[in-house]
């Protein structure tokens, strides 16, 4: 994993606007309407090549596909893993129950249901899962990028994909009470684990890091756990990176970041877990780095958490500094703030890595920042990263 000695590096979280006429096709391949394969494929293509040209044009140094060909960030796994089926629905976040007119708020803003990704209403465990042993999907995902590098120009310093951790499949895709063959949660996020270590073995044998998208590890607080005590939702914590590093295993820590969340809504936000809590914790995980949203009104005091809990020795951070849920633009002179509190916080420049707080398309027709808002808004990231870089080298 790359760091500088002479300045602050730059990255994002993984998901980047896509073109609206991909995100349709996306969608309907989810919905199971019909599509044309072909038109399909060739936007992925473009796709990606925009995503990769947009992110060297922004100046970014560590870079990925943008998740062009994915429907969503978790919900991707259901069309590479077999053993899912029917239709659960989740618990609505606390943000939801406590502010209602929010709840109403959204709803208006969100629009008809049938022309969006599955959020809320994703499939469920219904027996043995199973990742597909061709690697199909994960091939052509590299395929793709590796052809979006070739038709650039320029390369980058180095080259990320994400990834679903185990736990986020496993909230997101509930366990069917009736499932025959996994009894307990446990064995289900265990042995979904066992699955998508698959995936994550074929994205390092690529050559490329890998990103573990982990919102489950805070964001679950308000929703699958929102009516129970901490301490139950610190045990699940525990199970998720014991998952984590079973599906890690012979994988050098160095070659994986892991980005944890609250959860990528603009949202009132205030029943979130404290990332105090969250930080020895997450430090048992056996990854390089570690990706914290702090670019935003809520958590960006939580910066000085990382002075009571130190970033261990091996380890570098990657603090969001930029909202991904707004179209304020934010001010490169704020962003190298941010940047200079996770340096004084962690004391130690060479391990700060600037970042966003999450993604930019989560999932599908979900983006909440227009596009050339969220390309503005890295290219003020790469802006803030050598304002901070003059402050901290001179």
């Amino acid at each position: 994993m790359q760091y500088s000695g002479s300045r602050i590096l730059t990255t994002h979280t993984g998901s980047l606007p896509r073109p609206r006429s991909l995100s349709e096709l996306l969608v309907r391949r989810e919905q199971h309407k019909p599509f044309d394969q072909a038109v399909l494929e060739r936007e992925i293509e473009q796709g990606v090549i925009q995503a990769v040209r947009g992110q060297l044009d922004a100046g970014l140094d560590i870079i990925n596909d943008g998740e062009a060909p994915r429907v969503g960030f978790s919900t991707y796994v259901i069309e590479r893993m077999s053993g899912f089926g029917g239709e659960q629905r989740r618990k609505p976040a606390l943000d939801m129950q406590r502010f209602p007119g929010y709840a109403d708020h959204m709803a208006r803003q969100i629009g008809v249901a049938e022309d969006l990704a599955r959020v809320w209403d994703t499939a469920e465990a219904q027996r043995a899962v199973h990742y597909e042993d061709s690697l199909a999907g994960v091939t052509a995902e590299l395929a793709a990028f590796g052809n979006g590098l070739k038709q650039q120009h320029a390369q980058p310093m180095e080259t990320f994909m994400t990834a679903a951790s185990p736990g986020v499949v496993t909230t997101t895709m509930l366990r069917a009470a009736d499932n025959p063959d996994y009894p307990t949660d446990r064995d289900y996020v265990l042995a979904v684990a066992r699955e998508m270590k698959k995936e994550y073995d074929a994205i390092i044998a690529a050559g490329h890091l890998l990103q573990l998208d982990a919102p489950d590890l805070a964001m679950e607080r308000v929703i699958m756990f929102g009516d129970q005590p901490l301490g139950s939702f610190l045990e699940r914590v525990e199970l998720h990176v014991e998952a984590i590093n079973l599906a890690l295993a012979d994988i050098p820590p160095e070659k994986v970041r892991l980005h944890v969340c609250w959860g990528n809504w603009q949202g009132p936000h205030q029943d979130d877990v404290p990332v105090a809590e969250l930080l020895p914790l997450l430090y048992q995980a056996q990854v390089g780095a570690l990706s914290i949203p702090l670019g935003n009104p809520r958590h960006e005091h939580e910066s000085v958490s990382f002075r009571s809990h130190p970033l261990p020795d091996h380890m570098l951070l990657i603090p969001g500094v930029i909202d991904v849920t707004t179209n304020y633009l934010e001010h490169p002179e704020v962003v190298a703030n941010r940047l200079c509190a996770a340096v004084d916080a962690v004391g130690d420049r060479e391990r700060i890595i600037a970042g966003t707080d999450c993604g930019f398309g989560t999932f599908a027709s979900y983006e909440f920042v227009a596009p050339d808002v969220a390309w503005a808004k890295l290219g003020a990231l790469s802006e803030g990263a050598a304002l901070a870089s003059q402050r901290l080298w001179g």
